[in-house]
């Protein structure tokens, strides 16, 4: 039946080119996963099947004996390519199993991998066998030459495919998927049912049994193949969805191929009506014909393409947008790369912001397989860059197009954030100023309602302390209450301090000397070092230290700071001040031997009322920072320090009277100078 053989030839063909087709899909995305490195070999032994078939079956068409040695050749890809059919057939469902989660663990897909290539190597034998043939092939049965074994194994391959299809329906997230399974499903339990049925033919009828059976398994195993073309597109088959360039270019590649082949074998069947050079220069002009119409409909095609690019970019920016408006410029960064990555299908997304709003040298950046870098901003103005990096081996026009539009529109997001953000900062900055100003105002109110009748018991008891009839046991009381007294009138100054300005009307024009001060500050304090066994040392400065202070803010800030140093030294330690006049400014450096600050509370030691202390009131740094900003100077500190333990303090303070050389958030301090940790 001449005609099974030319429609064998058919089948033959685009089960040649369709698995090619997929290669060269595959090669072209270049995804890394184990599934498509898997499907990729499935589809190269599926072209050694179909390709040695149509070789042997050409051969039988146009030669009246074909050689033996091409024969052989085909033979043996034939033999080489259907052998591992079955083992790929398993390995590729279970592949799609563990990208499913249906096997979580390793050891479970170890065991189907060995059931999967174990039955092959089993039957190694019969394969060295067919291949030492030297006549005799059978390219319409190859199975029953490899041997009834060898046709149960592909039967029970096909079952457990069946199988897998079956539990992928269960959980397929959509319709469209559940009906792309149970279609496959349906055709997997046909092609084993009519391979088995095609088995035992043989088994009872001979080996020349079956021709009919196997051309229609032929189709049956193409269908599968032609239907993951369409799934591309409705449930992203690969992840290549966002890549349909792709698609489109291999598939009318393979349609050309197709048609020249069609041009060959027509100009050879009308070569008794027409010379075959006729037929072929007839039949490759004709196309021409369709060139106006095809140009109308893919216009038509590309502007949709384009409108709905541009409507997929624009439903992007929406969440961009809306995580814009809570004013948090990391959050808005990681969210734009995680949205844009998962919406355009890509492997990586970075956005890189440039804070000096400068063009990104986009040299620099080596662009490695599918990487792309965009630049991020409009106009002249620069905001940064996004560098993408596709799972394929190029990203399509469609995705390109919607990062440039997205390169665009991002740094409006990043606009308003930062608007919002600088709306939010100064909202709570003036909430933090009503908050100190109402608690300075109640500070001031207790201090005026408590001074006066703590000061009056505090002279009651002085006067009793000084009779000589008081007991014993009640002078030691009440010693305990004028120091308790004495606690709480400290507890007042403090919030006294805090409460009021440091700089009154005119007191900006003070000035006193730093050095002075220190001295005054250290002679105080030394009786209260020497009781918790503290050394204080003093350094001055070699020049002049006046500073733009009255005496009374340079001893607010010096005595808060080196109290703190005392209290924080265990016995034994030391304290150590030091002075210094550089560029015109005055720097008082304290050091301490004390355990340091834990990393968890670095962010709150200058904040009002935090304290660590029994009974400390959590105000002496919220003081110094209060003076020094009203000052125009700094505070900077270093926990542990350079040597591995306690705490550096430095203040610095505008000197000779002069107007402040930087202020807190200006241009990087010496700390950046320090050693580092």
């Amino acid at each position: 039946m001449r005609w099974l053989l030319y429609l064998r030839l058919v089948l033959l063909t685009a089960g040649t080119l369709l698995p090619f087709f997929w290669m060269v899909v595959i090669l072209g995305h270049r995804r890394q996963r184990n599934f498509e490195r898997v499907f990729f070999f499935f589809c190269l032994v599926l072209t050694c099947f179909f390709g040695s078939s149509l070789l042997a079956t050409n051969a039988e068409l146009y030669y009246g004996t074909p050689p033996r040695s091409l024969l052989r050749f085909a033979w043996t890809f034939l033999c080489l390519g259907i052998w591992f059919i079955p083992s790929l057939i398993v390995h590729l469902h279970a592949e799609y199993a563990s990208i499913r989660e249906l096997l979580p663990s390793r050891q479970r897909m170890a065991m189907w991998l060995v059931a999967a290539y174990l039955p092959s190597a089993i039957l190694m034998p019969k394969l060295f066998a067919a291949l030492r043939l030297r006549e005799g092939f059978d390219f319409a049965r190859p199975t029953y030459m490899l041997g009834f074994a060898f046709q149960l194994w592909i039967v029970t391959a096909l079952a457990l495919a069946a199988y897998w299809q079956g539990r992928f329906y269960q959980v397929a997230p959509d319709r469209e998927q559940k009906s792309f399974h149970r279609i496959t499903l349906g055709f997997v339990l046909v092609l084993a049912v009519l391979l088995l049925g095609m088995v035992l033919e043989q088994r009872v009828l001979g080996p020349e049994a079956g021709t009919t059976l196997s051309t229609l398994l032929l189709i049956l195993v193409l269908v599968p193949l032609v239907l993951l073309i369409g799934n591309v597109q409705r449930f992203n088959f690969l992840q290549i969805g966002r890549q349909r360039n792709l698609i489109y270019a291999v598939f009318m590649v393979f349609l050309a191929l197709l048609y020249l082949s069609f041009v060959r074998r027509a100009s050879l069947w009308w070569e008794h009506y027409l010379p075959p050079e006729a037929t072929a220069a007839l039949l490759l002009f004709l196309p021409v014909v369709f060139f106006e119409p095809l140009q109308r409909v893919m216009g038509r095609l590309l502007r949709k393409t384009a409108q709905t690019e541009v409507d997929r970019a624009q439903k992007l920016m929406g969440p961009i947008n809306e995580v814009a408006r809570l004013g948090n410029q990391v959050r808005l960064r990681e969210f734009s790369e995680r949205w844009i990555a998962e919406q355009l299908q890509l492997a990586e997304a970075h956005l890189s912001l440039d804070a000096e709003g400068k063009a990104p040298n986009l040299l620099e950046h080596s662009q490695k397989g599918s990487e792309e870098v965009f630049e991020v901003g409009r106009g002249v103005r620069h905001l940064g860059s996004l560098r993408v990096r596709a799972h394929g081996a190029m990203i399509s026009g469609e995705t390109y197009a919607a990062l440039e539009f997205l390169s665009e529109q991002l740094p409006a997001a990043f606009d308003l954030c930062r608007l919002i953000e600088e709306k939010l900062q100064l909202e709570r900055e003036l909430a933090e100023r009503q908050r100190l100003a109402l608690v300075g105002q109640m500070a001031a109110s207790i201090s005026h309602n408590l001074k006066n009748p703590l000061g009056s018991i505090k002279t009651i008891l002085q006067v009793q302390m000084e009779s000589a009839e008081l007991p014993a046991s009640l002078r030691q009381e009440t010693q305990m209450v004028l120091d308790e007294i004495n606690r709480l009138s400290a507890k007042l100054n403090q919030l006294l301090q805090f409460s009021r300005p440091g700089v009154r009307a005119g007191g900006s024009r003070g000035r006193c000397s730093l050095a002075q001060a220190a001295e005054n500050v250290v002679n105080v304090l030394r009786h209260e070092a020497e009781n918790r066994g503290v050394a204080l040392e003093l350094r001055p400065a070699e020049a002049e230290t006046w500073v733009a202070a009255s005496a009374e803010v340079a001893n607010d800030i010096l005595s808060n700071i080196v109290l703190n140093a005392i209290e924080a030294t265990p016995s034994g330690g030391h304290v150590r001040i030091a002075m210094q006049v550089a560029g015109g400014e005055c720097q008082v450096t304290v050091e301490d031997d004390g355990p340091g600050i834990p990393p968890a509370l670095r962010g709150k030691v200058l904040q009002p009322f935090f304290t660590t202390k029994p009974r400390g009131t959590g105000l002496g740094l919220a003081i110094v920072q209060r003076r020094l900003e009203e000052l125009g100077g700094t505070i900077e500190w270093w926990s542990p320090k350079e040597d591995g333990g306690g705490t550096k303090f430095r203040i610095t303070l505008p000197a000779n009277g002069g107007a402040a050389q930087r202020k807190n958030g200006g241009a990087p301090s010496d700390m950046e100078r320090e050693p580092k940790k």
